[in-house]
């Protein structure tokens, strides 16, 4: 528990020390941030905050600067206060001419926060299984060649070819097109309903051998790989990491090019309903301890479909960085709420 004024004094060090990187000392305190306290009494609560984990101190007549632990009561102070109120960060992000084109406004948006923020922007797609199919084509394209296209409500497209020994009746292409539609459509995809559908015993066997032969068109769709992401920054933020920083950095870079583990960083929002943030040895890689990463989840009123996340050195300006996120995870999930709903 810390006092009002342990409290004050831990965030003007923050702030301080992101704004210049240096450690900072009472008098910097006393003159820059204009506290109503001695000197004498600043050095005092440093002292206390040092010996609480939050402060360290580098050399010996140097200030002080924030621990890890530090930042985490830092940043959980920043959200408590920007919750309630909107994000004053502008992004440049419009939608309105999308339509169902997903993949142009999750590159949009993480262009928008790595310009705003100049840190390393990362946003991940919904999974294609997680949406609604929206519409199914069952096209005879030769007399034993079947193409199934399964679109999904976010504008995902899957797409596969079946050939046949024998030649296709067109009736029974043009009837299984009418009824996936009918048993499918506007409904999220999943194994029991897929089944449900395809192995329906009211149907004729004639219908239910054909629609087991389309079986894997639904299959691909449901074991989609890892979910997509999309990455903007990579160069602007390199100029955010001092020397010291750059073998995190380095790590970073790695992480991204092994899209699992780049998705596991972002893998806490999914079950937040708010802004986070993962600082230093919270990432659980010891080669990430000068990174963090804060991000806010997009998605629909009962379920997050995605995350917004912005990577860059423990010394970042939280608070424009929590707003941004805030302020883009908006923007995407009343996109994609209105391709849901449509």
């Amino acid at each position: 528990m810390l006092t009002a004024r342990q409290e004050e004094i831990l965030v003007r060090v923050v702030e301080e020390y992101v704004a210049t990187g240096a450690p900072v000392g009472s008098k910097t305190l006393v003159e820059r941030a204009a506290m109503d306290v001695s000197s004498s009494t600043v050095r005092y609560e440093l002292a206390v905050l040092e010996e609480q984990g939050l402060l360290s101190h580098p050399h010996t007549s140097a200030g002080r600067v924030p621990t890890d632990l530090g930042y985490r009561v830092f940043v959980d102070r920043v959200i408590e206060e920007l919750e309630p109120r909107p994000s004053e960060v502008a992004l440049d992000l419009d939608f309105s001419q999308l339509k169902s084109e997903v993949e142009t406004a999750l590159q949009t948006t993480t262009d928008a926060l790595a310009e705003v923020t100049h840190l390393l922007a990362l946003v991940s797609a919904p999974p294609l299984e997680a949406t609604t199919v929206r519409r199914v084509e069952v096209l005879l394209l030769q007399p034993q060649l079947v193409m199934v296209v399964v679109i999904t409500a976010t504008g995902g497209v899957s797409k596969r070819l079946f050939t046949f020994a024998r030649a296709v009746d067109s009736g029974l292409a043009e009837w299984a097109g009418q009824y996936l539609n009918e048993a499918l459509g506007g409904r999220q995809l999943g194994g029991r309903m897929l089944r449900a559908c395809l192995e329906d015993p009211q149907l004729g066997s004639r219908e239910r051998e054909f629609l087991a032969e389309l079986r894997p068109a639904f299959s691909d769709v449901l074991e989609t790989p890892e979910q997509a992401f999309y990455v903007g920054g990579t160069a602007g933020v390199l100029g955010e990491f001092r020397p010291d920083e750059l073998a995190g950095y380095q790590r970073l870079l790695e992480v991204l090019e092994q899209r699992a583990m780049a998705l596991e960083l972002m893998r806490a929002s999914l079950v937040s309903k708010r802004p986070f943030v993962r600082v230093g040895s919270e990432l659980a890689d010891p080669q990430l301890a000068t990174v963090s990463l804060v991000g806010a989840p997009y998605g629909l009123q009962h379920r997050n479909l995605g995350t917004v996340s912005l990577v860059g050195p423990m010394r970042m300006d939280y608070v424009k960085a929590i707003e941004a996120v805030r302020a883009a995870a908006r923007e995407l999930s009343r996109f994609v709420e209105d391709l849901y709903e449509n």
